[in-house]
């Protein structure tokens, strides 16, 4: 929140919900958002090879009706779609608006993470 520059009006950032993702072998997690929270976050425990990933969105991707299509060499930053590939400890902790998803788990076992909403309470 500071790093943001929230004025919190004596407000804390504070865990409102939590859940285990176990995402089997074929199994995806379609892009969505985390409304009714401001930051979102995801503990990965588990990554087998070949398991998925997490991609998020540029939010500008709609309003880019007329833009060109970006150089495939084109920096990270400004690509429409970001894919991290996490490893077995990461923390990983974004805006709740920012859309993301989790593509086909090509691994031969359970991906398992822990993920969070936090609100201002």
């Amino acid at each position: 929140a500071k790093d943001l520059h929230w004025d919190l009006r004596g407000g804390k950032p504070r865990v409102d919900t939590f859940w285990v993702n176990l995402l089997p072998p074929g199994g995806s997690h379609s892009s969505h958002i985390h409304t009714n929270s401001v930051l979102s976050g995801t503990y990965y425990v588990r990554l087998p090879k070949g398991s998925a990933a997490v991609t998020f969105e540029d939010p500008r991707h709609a309003l880019k009706m007329a833009t060109p299509p970006l150089k495939v060499d084109a920096p990270r930053l400004e690509q429409t779609y970001v894919t991290l590939a996490p490893k077995p400890g990461t923390l990983l902790l974004w805006e709740s608006w920012l859309r993301h998803e989790v593509p086909l788990n090509r691994g031969t076992s359970d991906r398992i993470s822990i993920s969070f909403n936090l609100i201002i309470a």
